[in-house]
Parts: structure tokens; C-alpha cells; sequence
């Protein structure tokens, strides 16, 4: 049998083992769900990868407590290339429960898609690479190492610290981190930039306790109507981010994003416009985007008729190559404080920030993949960017710069990644893992 019928006797297994690894509830967040669900998860990982020849893959623990499985698979030939392979076990919490149509932690088919938190994001990819390997057997003319961090989601760095403390365990020709996706069902994508981003939570005060709305209003200071002004300078009338100091001009120059398919893929109702002054494209992977990720306020079910002294917001402000994290941070902070009206005192706390990323295209890494890519699905791969950052990507660029870093995987936006109803398409599974079976032959 030849690399794509070997494959596709496989599915069934996928399958199986893609069920077993959904309904291992490895969310790494221990004020939700118990740590050793990640234990587990990790283990089972470690089980499949050494018997494949991964004979000393190990559990390797990070600064924040979470466990990676790393290891390495030599080939015969002294001269192989090496090939880095990266996923992570963790997911994101189900949320809602009640807002998913099947039960988050179990897999379920439906219309030709399996169903269940992680199966694209990002339990998928290690029962693609798993595929992969398989399909080839023995017969490997590259170096593998492996390395599946089990806290990429809780965004807590425990993973690049490992890294940058062990440089020699990861280094690579070609490094395949496998957190992305394709632009759709059957369209082949490497995504070649990443928006790195700022979260912040700002908080406004205006009084030391409530008063009566009746009594006070209109004269008192209402700290909620104060946090509803400085939002909204954060956009302009049609949308664009407006963080003072930050460039909301550039363009993309990769694959176009078709408005309607975006209407689609993002569930926008109907009437209701898409945002800013460029192609969905250029807003999405080339300007800055801030979203409002949460608000601190009394809810509308048990308020009372009482003008609010303290509200805060968490906002997530996505930065495109180019910009610096720190001066985005520092134009973040200073446009909230200046447009906070009637003196309420304002605080803004920086939780987190990442740099974005852009790869490199020009190298025989990619070259061997769009070939890879092609043969796979018939048709020639795209160039995609993505919201989402993954600092592992900068880490690896500083440490390895010789290194092709190659960002791929089994989402599309159908997958409905870090939402209710989380699916992949099974097809997807199958043919990203004949991509990187024909790489790693090719590449060889």
C-alpha cells in the first residue's frame, strides 16, 4: 500500500484513540478540574509516542507545574536531517455545557464531523502526527524529536522557560508546530503569521459605595457610564481599532479572505456589518484588533436603581508583525487613561503579553511541504495568518534562527476552536497526516 491507502486503513484507530484522548479531561486549570486528568493525558501521550520508537520519551516537568512529553527517534542515516514535532494535550474549559449540542468530553459524529473539546484543538494533531508515523513505519531518513506541552492554553510560558533552559532537547532543521489550521475543508494553508497581543484589565472608580440613583443622578459620577465612554474610543465609527500610537494601516499580501465565507465561518447576523476600513484580511492578520473580553459590573437580573462607583473590563488587544508588545502595551495604557472623562480614577493592570511572529517562506522546509501539501489534497497551499499568538514560535525563532519553523494542523474555522461545539473534520485528519508523512520523506 502506498502512504495515502496506509492512512486511510488507519482512520479506525484514529478514531479510538482521538475518543479516548476527548474524554481525558485535561484542562490545566486545577480550579476546575482535577490535575491529574492532565497527569493522565500526559501519560497517555508518552504510552504512543514510545512505541513508536520515541524510546525515551519522558515527562519533563515546566515552571508552572504542568508536564511536557518530550523524547527523540533517530534515524539510520548519519547525515538526517532533524525534524522538531509539536502539539499540545491541553484544552480550553468546556464553558456552558448547556450551550453544546453533544457532551464536550465525549466525541460524537455528526454531519461527517467529530464532535467533543480538543478533537481539533489540539488532540487532533497528535493523533495526526501519531498517523503519520505509523504510515511510514521503520523506514525514517530524518532525526524526530517530539515535544506535546500540556499548558499552551492557560498561556502561563511554562513550555518556552523549558525550552530556553534546555535548548539542546529541541533543536531542529525543521520545526512542525502543529496549533494551526487550513483556510477551509480541502484547502491547505501554512499559517505564516502570527499577532502577538496585550491583556489588560482596566478599572474605573468614581465613589466609595452606591447611592440612590433617584437621589444622586445626574449630578454623581457613574463609574460603569465613565468605563462605556473609554471603550468606545478604542474603535472608530466603522469599526477600526484606534489605540493611540499603533499603525491601523498595513495590508496583507498573503491568501484573501472572501467576506462571505468570514460572514459564515464567524456566524456574523444578517444585517449586521463586518468591521473596519480594509479586507477582512488586512483586519484580521495585518492591524492591531482590541476586544472587549469581559465586563465587571452589577448584571441586569438583581440591580438595583443605584448609580455604580467601581467597573472594570479585561480587553485583549491583538498586535500584527511589526509591533513592538511593549509599546503596544505602554499606547494601550496611556489611551485608556487619557480617555477616561469627569477625573474617575483609573487603574490598568497588565495580565499578560506576547510578540507576534512571521516565518520565514523561502527554505527547503517549505518548499518539501507545498509539495507535500499538494500531492495530498490536489491543490496548491495558501499563506494564512492568524489571530492567536504562540510565543513557543518566538522562542524557537531566538533560539534556533537556522531553523524552518512551519505552523500547520487540522483546524479550519468550521472546528469552532475554543467555542461550544468544538469539531474536526475527520478528512482533515487524514490528509494533514499524509502532508507530513510526505514531508518527512521528502525532507529526508
Amino acid at each position: 500500500m502506498d502512504l495515502r491507502q496506509r492512512i486511510d486503513a488507519l482512520m479506525p484507530s484514529v478514531r479510538d484513540e482521538l475518543t479516548e484522548l476527548v474524554a481525558l479531561r485535561s484542562v490545566a486549570d486545577p480550579r476546575q478540574f482535577p490535575p491529574e486528568e492532565c497527569e493522565r493525558t500526559a501519560e497517555w501521550v508518552r504510552a504512543r509516542f514510545e512505541a513508536l520508537g520515541f524510546a525515551d520519551a519522558r515527562l519533563e516537568e515546566t515552571a508552572d507545574g504542568s508536564h511536557a512529553v518530550v523524547g527523540t527517534r533517530p534515524s539510520a542515516r548519519e547525515d538526517a536531517p532533524t525534524v522538531l514535532l509539536y502539539a499540545h494535550y491541553d484544552v480550553q474549559p468546556p464553558g456552558n455545557e448547556a450551550d453544546w449540542r453533544t457532551p464536550p468530553f465525549e466525541l460524537t459524529e455528526s454531519g461527517g464531523r467529530w464532535y467533543g473539546r480538543g478533537t481539533a484543538d489540539c488532540k487532533g494533531n497528535i493523533v495526526m502526527h501519531l498517523a503519520a508515523l505509523r504510515a511510514i513505519g521503520d523506514d525514517l531518513g530524518v532525526d524526530l524529536r517530539l515535544v506535546v506541552e500540556g499548558s499552551e492554553e492557560q498561556g502561563t510560558g511554562g513550555l518556552e522557560g523549558f525550552v530556553e533552559a534546555n535548548p539542546d532537547l529541541f533543536r531542529a532543521d525543521a520545526i512542525l508546530v502543529c496549533d494551526t489550521g487550513n483556510a477551509a475543508v480541502g484547502r491547505p494553508a501554512a499559517t505564516v503569521s502570527l499577532r502577538g497581543m496585550v491583556n489588560v484589565v482596566v478599572t474605573l472608580e468614581s465613589a466609595t459605595s452606591e447611592v440612590h440613583s433617584g437621589m444622586f443622578g445626574g449630578a454623581a459620577p457613574d463609574a460603569l457610564a465613565a468605563l462605556v465612554a473609554t471603550l468606545a474610543s478604542l474603535r472608530d465609527e466603522e469599526g477600526n481599532t484606534t489605540v493611540d500610537g499603533l499603525d491601523g494601516g498595513q495590508e496583507w499580501t498573503g491568501a484573501p479572505y472572501p467576506p462571505e465565507q468570514f460572514r459564515s465561518d464567524a456566524g456574523v447576523l444578517d444585517g449586521v456589518s463586518l468591521l473596519g476600513d480594509g479586507t477582512v484580511s488586512d483586519m484580521l492578520w495585518a492591524r492591531p484588533a482590541v476586544t472587549i473580553l469581559g465586563i465587571d459590573c452589577p448584571p441586569v437580573i438583581g440591580s438595583a436603581a443605584a448609580i455604580v462607583p467601581k467597573a472594570a473590563a479585561r480587553l485583549n488587544l491583538r498586535i500584527p508583525p511589526g509591533v513592538d508588545p511593549a509599546e503596544a502595551e505602554a499606547g494601550l495604557v496611556a489611551h485608556l487613561k487619557a480617555a477616561v472623562p469627569w477625573g474617575v480614577h483609573c487603574t490598568v493592570e497588565t495580565e499578560a503579553t506576547g510578540s507576534p511572529f512571521r516565518a520565514a517562506t523561502d527554505g527547503p522546509a517549505y518548499r518539501a511541504m507545498a509539495s507535500a501539501m499538494h500531492e495530498a489534497y490536489g491543490v496548491e497551499m495558501t499563506h494564512l495568518g492568524q489571530g492567536g499568538s504562540i510565543p513557543l514560535c518566538n522562542v524557537f525563532d531566538e533560539l534556533y534562527p537556522e531553523a524552518e519553523i512551519f505552523l500547520m494542523g487540522v483546524e479550519e474555522p468550521q472546528a469552532l476552536i475554543h467555542a461550544p461545539n468544538e469539531s474536526v473534520d475527520p478528512r482533515e485528519i487524514a490528509s494533514m497526516a499524509l502532508a507530513e508523512a510526505l514531508f518527512l520523506e521528502r525532507f529526508a
